[in-house]
């Protein structure tokens, strides 16, 4: 029986977060496929959802600060999700007014705007559906015995490079092939489960989560360098990887907390006498004989729950005032101008235009490339490309999840960890871009 739920659950769980699948326009994942079908459902028959989970949030959160029900008092988890600190509860009623906005049709147009508000609306119209099909699914991919069996075998090639264990692999391959927030989420649950160390979960959150394939191509696409797309994302790979090995041995990352969320649950050492293959596998049995179906639903459900009224208002909040500080103000093209300079030292051309592009990432990984012109030369779009990829860190959604992990990493630390990314990307991705592209 225990080698049933091994197989299959790991066959079910790598079926749908790794394996490409056709979609008639490119490839993407079977739970790629399963969250875009959901979302065209939600929205073609439900449209009013995602307001009405706002809502909830909002007036949870502000009722829960000044008279907590008992419904929600006696529940720990429900109770944390609505008792929120006053900037959360701020920003609950900030994304409120965005998609009474935007929802309305009314008010400033500055605010619901199709480039702003009303991005960031559509943008959490695909959350909730990735919040639907990824938390009852996941389980079958961390809690079946895969994690563990590719752990064994990866950890003396992942360990000394990245000072992590090897099952971070499993992350790194569901954020190439499913999306970087799907990998942050899966650490997270692992850090929750005991599974990785505070400064583990931080290290793998903040390095292994790279963009996947379908939205780099994205990306290549808007900025049209697509014919260098197998150029680009090799090198996005290369320096994303490089990229980790440094930022492992530095601060911040290096001085989190090596402590555990509970009790340590891994067990990647290879006892005398045993073989690293026979290890694997009587780690992946152990692991796979604790999976309960029901238990797997109950876990997938508050994880639902709480992308669904906790992340949604902090994507759709912040990620509107961030694009009315690139669209509506100067901001951005003051603070980047150290960057420029740093830019125009290492010769890189139109580095005071470029400036900007280089932090405003830090928003949201999508942004550079709107605001980068189409006219400029192929050399420069192909720069702007890679380096929006390699940041990772953008705060509508990855940054999000970070933050609310605790995994000792505040908005100050990621914002130092994506300088650190960004100082050491350009010169690499110039390079390359100088001697293969143009």
């Amino acid at each position: 029986m225990v080698w049933i739920k091994f197989v299959a659950g790991a066959l079910f769980g790598m079926g749908m977060f790794l394996f490409p699948a056709g979609d008639g326009d490119g490839f993407s994942t079977p739970v790629g496929l399963l969250t875009e079908w959901l979302e065209k459902l939600i929205t073609a028959n439900v449209p009013w959802f995602l307001y009405l989970l706002v809502a909830l949030s909002a007036i949870g959160a502000l009722v829960s600060r000044f008279y907590m029900p008992d419904f929600i008092a006696r529940r720990k988890w429900a109770a944390g999700l609505f008792y929120v600190s006053w900037p959360y509860l701020l920003t609950r009623l900030a994304a409120l007014a965005v998609v009474i906005c935007v929802g309305g049709e009314i008010g400033p147009e500055w605010i619901r705007g199709e480039d702003v508000g009303g991005s960031m609306v559509g943008l959490s119209q695909t959350l909730v559906a990735l919040a639907f099909s990824l938390s009852f699914v996941l389980p079958f991919l961390t809690d079946t015995g895969i994690m563990e069996f590719t752990g064994v075998l990866l950890k003396p090639v992942i360990r000394p490079l990245f000072h992590v264990p090897g099952r971070a692999s499993v992350d790194l391959i569901a954020s190439w092939l499913a999306s970087s927030n799907t990998a942050v989420l899966i650490t997270a649950g692992q850090y929750n489960g005991g599974y990785y160390s505070r400064r583990e979960a931080a290290t793998i959150m903040t390095n292994f989560s790279l963009v996947s394939i379908p939205f780099c191509m994205v990306v290549a696409g808007t900025l049209h360098v697509e014919k260098l797309f197998p150029l680009l994302y090799l090198t996005v790979t290369a320096v994303g990887l490089l990229l980790a090995v440094i930022a492992v041995r530095i601060p911040p990352l290096s001085t989190v907390a090596e402590d555990y969320h509970g009790e340590p649950q891994l067990r990647e050492e290879v006892p005398q006498g045993n073989s690293l293959l026979n290890w694997a596998v009587a780690a992946a049995l152990e692991r796979a004989e604790k999976f309960r179906l029901s238990a797997a639903v109950g876990t997938g459900l508050e994880m639902a729950v709480g992308i669904l009224l906790d992340l949604i208002p902090i994507v759709i909040a912040w990620g509107t005032i961030g694009t009315l500080l690139v669209n509506e103000t100067l901001v951005f093209q003051w603070i980047a101008y150290p960057m420029g300079l740093y830019m125009w030292v290492l010769g890189i051309p139109d580095a005071f235009v470029l400036a900007p592009a280089t932090l405003v990432g830090f928003i949201d990984m999508f942004i550079p490339a709107l605001i980068t012109s189409p006219e400029s030369s192929e050399q420069v779009r192909f720069f702007i490309s890679a380096l929006s990829l390699v940041q990772i860190i953008y705060l509508t959604e990855v940054g999000s999840i970070i933050v609310k992990s605790n995994v000792g990493l505040d908005m100050k630390r990621l914002f130092v960890i994506f300088l650190e990314r960004t100082l050491v990307a350009i010169p690499l991705l110039w390079l390359v871009t100088k001697f293969f592209v143009g």
